[in-house]
């Protein structure tokens, strides 16, 4: 059965195909628009999807969409009329965009896939395809969606399921219990209490974009101490034993207003929110150490009552939470669960395969199969270009280039790393969900001490605090770091291997906040945070032989079986999607090499070209 999942109208839309348990193709619409966490209807997602497999919309046995608009809905209505008079203005706002495009969304959605049909067809020469020729469209649920992306690609035929987002249509926690291709709900937390809203709510007071900069906080954390943890706890979060909660929410406005905290909440902490881009004092840190320290906490406690409660040895993970890799290493660590599983797109984007896994297993009645290692492919299920179609882009471009085998492209490129050399990394097909995985990534030496700042400051124009994540050999991860798992996704944050670990001084143990990423830690300094940790990408062979062929390459000539791998773009822009992204990204900044598939570009023979900061504009710093 062929079945479209999509995900939209609230953010990161995207678009999945299966055709039974394969999973086909699989794609962000940010990708395609260049509009970070687009969330709009993905109409280029799935016509990626499609094309990609030589299918029309007529093709397909149903389309799913990954929640229930009308219930949504209902929250909404509930949650203003509770907290009335107040948020009568982010009420009216709410309605407006209710009534003028979500409450009708079935209609909506069957009028952008006709609208798609007609397209696809006129670009083939048809006819418009009559409107009945459209599949089913169905509706699952939100965390029914998260929950059919962490479990169904897995490759455990019985697990425990955890979701933890900010909210669905009410569910902002759940537990499942997956077994063979059954997944039955066993509880949920509702809105307004909600764990991701809670982290969120820092995000906010810190200075950073919701649904955007929680993953800054995550990194910053580690600079200060959880000093205020004992007061997040009296005040804004009521953790039970088994890690429910419940929030005090007179200290919040998410739920009644534009804003995520309330002047209750900033009396407590002594000042008013962080204004974006200003100053990061101490005081952030610490707050950021605080909240990760509790999040860590209500996971942990969650985790136990779920292996108590199931009996399973396995446990699979989605959702928004699921994405803070600090809280998954140590829930991995704590040994409460014998393996862990992590949808790689655990955010709304995953949701869209989540959503058609679970017509496949329940409406559809159709069995299930684990595989192996899991069914997403290594995650690589976006576009793909040939060395034809990137070298008749370089063409057009007036782009000089060299084209190399794999073997000497490989040998080439670690001699430059090992120079210094910054490389823009395109490969294959683009990775579904918000991580590079080696296939539109930024790769860089790790043992270089200039390799952080001057990706940070020179290439990503980002902030200095911002770690970068190591990409290892499967094989080799055991001799760089303290984890024993694969993490095939990036979704795991382990210690750097204490042999490889240069103790602090008596002087530097006293320094604080952004001094302390002044200090080299390690063998490997551009990957190893200022706790020793790195987020750690496990490399196969299996999953993407190419990239590993050129860390082994890497590995050949200096000994490090690990590269420093992040995302290809700049600050704010998504990641690249096709040949002429990754070019023009590589002209705007100070990146050194670029490779396409087999074509390998060096800046200093590149045509010289006016300076192009319109970057700055067109994305929207996140």
């Amino acid at each position: 059965m062929k079945i479209l999942g999509i995900s939209a109208y609230y953010h990161d839309s995207a678009a999945a195909l299966i055709d039974g348990e394969n999973v086909l193709a699989a794609a962000q619409e940010e990708r395609f628009s260049r509009r970070k966490h687009d969330a709009g209807f993905p109409t280029q997602a799935v016509r990626f999807c499609l094309e990609s497999q030589n299918l029309s919309l007529a093709d397909l046995d149903a389309v799913v969409y990954y929640e229930k608009p009308l219930l949504t809905f209902e929250r909404l209505l509930e949650t203003y009329l509770a907290a009335a008079p107040r948020g009568g203005r982010s009420f009216v706002a709410a309605m407006q965009t209710w009534l003028k495009e979500k409450l009708f969304l079935k209609t909506e959605i069957r009028k952008q896939l006709q609208n798609l049909a007609a397209a696809m067809a006129a670009a083939q020469g048809q006819p418009e395809p009559h409107r009945r020729s459209l599949p089913e469209l169905l509706f699952s649920e939100h965390h029914l969606s998260h929950a059919g992306a962490a479990f169904y690609p897995s490759p455990f035929e019985k697990a425990a399921v955890l979701c933890m987002d900010g909210v669905g249509e009410w569910a902002t926690t759940s537990a499942w219990l997956g077994d063979g291709s059954q997944l039955s709900q066993l509880w949920e937390i509702s809105f307004p209490h909600s764990l991701g809203l809670l982290y969120s709510a820092f995000t906010y007071y810190c200075g950073f974009k919701v649904n955007s900069g929680e993953y800054k906080l995550m990194g910053l954390a580690p600079y200060g101490q959880p000093v205020h943890a004992d007061t997040i706890r009296r005040h804004l979060v009521d953790i039970k034993p088994d890690g429910t909660f419940r929030l005090d929410l007179s200290y919040f406005k998410f739920h009644r207003g534009f804003r995520m905290t309330s002047r209750k909440f900033h009396k407590l902490f002594g000042r008013p929110p962080r204004l974006g881009e200003t100053e990061l004092s101490q005081f952030h840190m610490d707050l950021a150490a605080s909240i990760q320290v509790v999040t860590e906490e209500i996971v942990l406690k969650l985790a136990r009552s779920l292996r108590q409660e199931t009996g399973a040895t396995n446990l699979c993970l989605s959702g928004g939470v699921a994405l803070n890799c600090v809280a998954n290493g140590k829930l991995l660590r704590e040994g409460i669960f014998e393996r862990i599983w992590i949808q790689p797109a655990a955010g709304d984007a995953g949701s869209a395969l989540g959503a058609a896994l679970v017509a496949l297993h329940q409406q559809f009645q159709q069995p299930r199969t684990p595989q192996a290692l899991d069914a997403m492919r290594g995650t690589y299920l976006g576009p793909r270009f040939s060395n034809e179609a990137v070298q008749a882009y370089l063409n057009s471009v007036d782009a000089p280039f060299h084209s190399l085998e794999d073997g000497p492209l490989f040998e080439r490129l670690a001699e430059l790393l090992d120079a210094g050399k910054v490389v823009g990394w395109f490969n294959g097909p683009m990775e579904f969900g918000p991580r590079a995985l080696g296939g539109r990534s930024i790769l860089g030496d790790p043992r270089n001490r200039q390799m952080q700042s001057v990706m940070n400051l020179k290439i990503k124009y980002r902030e200095s605090f911002r770690p970068f994540a190591p990409s290892v050999l499967e094989e080799e991860v055991a001799n760089q770091f303290e984890l024993t798992a694969a993490s095939p996704y990036m979704l795991l944050v382990a210690p750097v291997k204490r042999e490889l670990c240069t103790p602090m001084t008596a002087d530097q143990e006293q320094l604080f906040g952004i001094d302390k990423l002044k200090v080299c830690r390690s063998s490997l300094p551009a990957i190893t945070h200022v706790d020793y940790s790195a987020r750690v990408q496990t490399v196969s062979s299996r999953t993407n032989p190419r990239y590993h062929n050129l860390i082994s390459a890497f590995q050949r000539r200096t000994g490090c079986p690990t590269l420093v791998n992040t995302s290809f773009n700049v600050r704010g822009e998504p990641i690249v999607c096709s040949p002429a992204d990754a070019y023009r990204c590589f002209m705007r900044t100070e990146m050194d090499v670029l490779v396409l598939e087999n074509q390998l570009l060096l800046k200093e023979e590149q045509p010289s070209r006016p300076q192009d900061e319109s970057w700055r504009e067109e994305f929207e710093l996140d």
